[in-house]
């Protein structure tokens, strides 16, 4: 296995670059030592160690091969964290089944999702493009086809998966996509820019091109976060848990994937897509496992789309006490059905589908968000994967599972079950025993049909 890590793909967006589009990396002189991972974006609660944070990392079982398949990692964060060089998404597990693995940095928080008047919107999307840029024009000097590229990521990360497939920069540039919990991702353009003027007011500026430029990233970084969720941009935006997001702006992410995706965009990008049963619960543990009688019937009178949404979940999942109740509507708000929705939006525009539903939940916390990266990389040995499973049975089985299942879709396209279509709905469940079966989650299907998930709103 060969391992190149830390490649830069864009100019340091610093200076007179901050919070514009990317630029192509300048060529350098002699051998580049690529032995170390680039310095993570600027984000919250962790420092970057230098300008070069627009860098890629490649896995390949052999640079002297000739079209291997190309999988492109995409991490998650909420768009407000996150780095390449976590350990559970090592690729050299993954790439040692015979497929070329590509990690990349794109920027996050401030530099970019804030929308900041005079500036580029979306910049962390056009990152990514630029990346899938230098994937075209290079990947096959490590072995791999610039013309058999799947794009994969989880949460931020499978959302991202989603705007590429309808943004016009990212067409013929990669041909598969996988995402994993794609969530409830869409910012209205209000909300996007009252969020800016609140972090910039911690600084003491405005929300401009010309006051930021000169505030060193960390700063900005720190500047972000807050109480202000509840109280300003709604409960559902704290349910979410996120402060910054993409918008649709009409150029590079013309529409929302919910709608694009229905009229055909993305039709000729085959997608494999499913979310986790118990995704919530990673919130909830994160938040000391404990759900309260009253947290429970606020998200229970809020979140669900119908009149009644409190009895409509009780008399949905009858044995389910407050705290299970909790999980299931917030599960189903902020990932589970934004990434049915958007299997069904593909589908329905005649893109070929293919989904699937995580249920192995032998960690500590259940098939909660994230605990399926591990499994899908076969970094069960990293420091992350060893704290999910240990030992666990059956652990080692599932991720070759996994690992073979994306392997092939980035191969061909097929994963190795049946294609999902409204009717049979087939889903691949992914379990001790796994099995394909009609999909799983019909009280929730049944609960959610209708919601448009249109983009967080300003409440105020």
């Amino acid at each position: 296995m060969h391992a190149f890590r830390g490649i830069p793909y864009a100019q340091p967006p610093v200076g007179p670059l901050r919070f514009a589009a990317p630029v192509p990396h300048e060529p350098w002189d002699g051998v580049l030592n690529a032995d170390e991972f680039g310095s993570p974006p600027p984000q919250p609660m962790r420092l970057t160690s230098s300008d070069e944070w627009l860098t890629v990392n490649v896995w390949t079982p052999d640079v002297g091969a000739s079209a291997l398949p190309v999988m492109v990692w995409l991490y998650g964060g909420r768009f407000t964290t996150g780095a390449s060089d976590e350990s559970d998404c090592d690729g050299r597990r993954l790439a040692a089944g015979g497929v070329v693995v590509v990690s990349l940095n794109y920027r996050v928080a401030g530099e970019g999702f804030m929308l900041i008047a005079g500036a580029m919107p979306n910049r962390g999307l056009l990152d990514q493009v630029a990346a899938l840029q230098w994937v075209h024009d290079n990947i096959a000097g490590f072995g791999g086809d610039p013309n058999n590229v799947t794009v994969f990521g989880e949460s931020a990360g499978a959302a991202s998966v989603a705007m590429l497939m309808v943004m016009p920069a990212a067409a013929g540039l990669f041909h598969r996509g996988i995402a994993q919990s794609v969530p409830n991702f869409l910012f209205g353009s209000d909300l996007a820019a009252d969020v800016a003027s609140v972090v910039a007011e911690r600084l003491g500026l405005r929300s401009t091109v010309g006051d930021l430029t000169d505030v060193p990233p960390q700063a900005l970084a720190d500047a972000t976060g807050g109480n202000e969720y509840q109280d300003r941009w709604g409960y559902p935006l704290a349910v979410r848990r996120s402060q910054f997001g993409p918008v649709i702006d009409g150029e590079i992410l013309p529409d929302s994937p919910f709608r694009a995706l229905v009229a055909g965009a993305g039709r000729g990008v085959d997608l494999l897509i499913g979310h986790n049963r118990d995704e919530y619960r990673y919130v909830v543990h994160e938040n000391g496992g404990v759900v309260t009688a009253e947290q429970a019937e606020r998200a229970l009178d809020l979140l669900p789309p119908t009149l009644g949404g409190a009895q409509t979940y009780r008399a949905a999942y009858p044995r389910a006490n407050h705290a299970e109740l909790y999980e299931h509507v917030c599960s189903d708000f902020v990932y589970r059905m934004p990434t049915l929705h958007i299997a069904q939006a593909h589908a329905l525009g005649g893109g070929a589908t293919h989904l699937y539903e995580f249920c192995f939940d032998a960690s500590s916390f259940g098939a909660a968000h994230t605990t399926e990266i591990p499994l899908v990389f076969g970094t069960l040995d990293s420091p992350i994967g060893s704290a999910l499973y240990g030992s666990a049975p059956q652990a080692e089985a599932v991720s070759r599972e996994m690992s073979a299942a994306w392997r092939a879709f980035a191969t061909d396209g097929d994963p190795g079950w049946p294609a999902y279509e409204p009717t049979e709905q087939f889903t691949r469940v992914f379990d001790i025993g796994s099995r394909t079966v009609r999909y799983p989650e019909q009280a929730s299907q049944q609960i959610w049909s209708d919601y448009p998930f249109d983009p967080f709103a300003l409440s105020i």
